[in-house]
């Protein structure tokens, strides 16, 4: 296994990457971070990653639908495109639900509907989940147990320890955004969750440690050094672990050694 850690969901297609984005990977490669995954919220984010994937060595390349862009149509054609690139895929992502932005029963149910045929998507082609559970995590993770969802990264988490439980039971893991360091809920989270099921992410630009400057994958060290404090162990265990247990969701993440 690389001794780098990895940015577990990061949005790199995004355009305020545009002017920089070699210097971005440029300081995290030097901050440690020997690899990013690149997750999309739409099809066009998600042409977008396999094009990075060809340019950059470090990252790899996810697709998947927000919840906020959920619709069935749209839904069918990302699964297609997941099929068709499953071979360059580290992961389906993001995709999941979000009920900050569903509010009425019809818009959540479009929204596990879309949700579910991911879920399905994720067994049938065994690729990993990065999920994302805004408002919803209860939820989320009982359609994910429901339907035996048994590779899962839950990105961000915004719920309660118990609510995330059931799931952690199940082998899914967790991902620890830099935002950490001024989020109390997350810091709970973390406190009360083993480091084996502990993974890292930046969201970048979003969730940094302040919120009003853009977040990048150099950052990724900075949520280390706060599972670390919040756990009370040292920086070098937390760094062995989530790289365990990275391998153990993804497996050996690099372009010189994912399947191509």
């Amino acid at each position: 296994m690389s001794s780098e850690l990895v940015d577990t969901h990061v949005h790199l297609c995004d355009p305020v990457f545009d002017p920089d984005r070699q210097d971005v990977l440029a300081r995290a490669r030097r901050s440690g971070v020997g690899a990013v995954l690149a997750v999309g919220e739409t099809l066009q984010d998600a042409a977008a990653n396999l094009e990075l994937s060809e340019s950059y060595a470090e990252v790899l390349p996810a697709a998947g639908l927000y919840p906020a862009n959920a619709d069935m149509s749209k839904a069918e054609e990302m699964c297609a495109f997941i099929r068709r690139e499953r071979a360059r895929l580290a992961a389906i992502g993001e995709v999941g639900l979000d009920f900050r932005i569903a509010e009425s029963a019809s818009e959540q149910e479009l929204q596990r509907e879309v949700f579910r045929m991911f879920i399905r998507l994720s067994l049938e082609l065994d690729l990993p989940l990065n999920v994302h559970s805004r408002s919803a995590g209860r939820y989320a993770v009982a359609m994910l147990l429901e339907h035996g969802a048994n590779r899962v990264q839950m990105h961000a988490f915004d719920g309660k320890a118990g609510s995330a439980a059931p799931a952690v039971e199940a082998g899914s893991f967790f991902s620890v955004p830099p935002s950490v360091s001024r989020s109390r809920q997350k810091q709970k989270l973390v406190k009360q969750l083993p480091l084996s099921c502990l993974l890292l992410e930046t969201d970048a630009p979003v969730l940094g440690p302040n919120p009003e400057e853009r977040n990048e994958p150099a950052n990724l060290t900075l949520s280390l050094q706060a599972v670390a404090e919040i756990k009370d162990v040292s920086e070098e265990q937390v760094r062995e672990a989530v790289m365990e247990n990275t391998a153990r969701l993804y497996g050996n993440l690099s372009n010189s050694t994912a399947s191509r």
